[in-house]
């Protein structure tokens, strides 16, 4: 399974609204709003690179009150 962070802007007041949608969606395994530059830390996976940028990344970025995204593929290590 591949994995990434996809760290995420959102349109003022609505970060704890986006973290409850982005949790429904496929491919993603959790979800938080956070305080810091960014709003809300989702981490998604799939079964391929293709995949995860093909389908549950842009997935995510499709929701509305979305600004901007970051995306951060996992490349090892201790996992969970």
């Amino acid at each position: 399974m591949v994995e990434a962070f996809v760290l995420i802007q959102t349109e003022v007041g609505r970060a704890e609204v986006i973290a409850r949608q982005l949790a429904g969606l496929r491919g993603v395994l959790s979800s938080e709003y956070v305080t810091g530059p960014y709003d809300v830390v989702v981490r998604v996976g799939a079964s391929s690179l293709e995949e995860l940028k093909a389908t549950v990344v842009p997935g995510v970025q499709q929701v509305a009150g979305i600004t901007r995204t970051l995306t951060c593929p996992i490349a090892g290590g201790a996992q969970s």
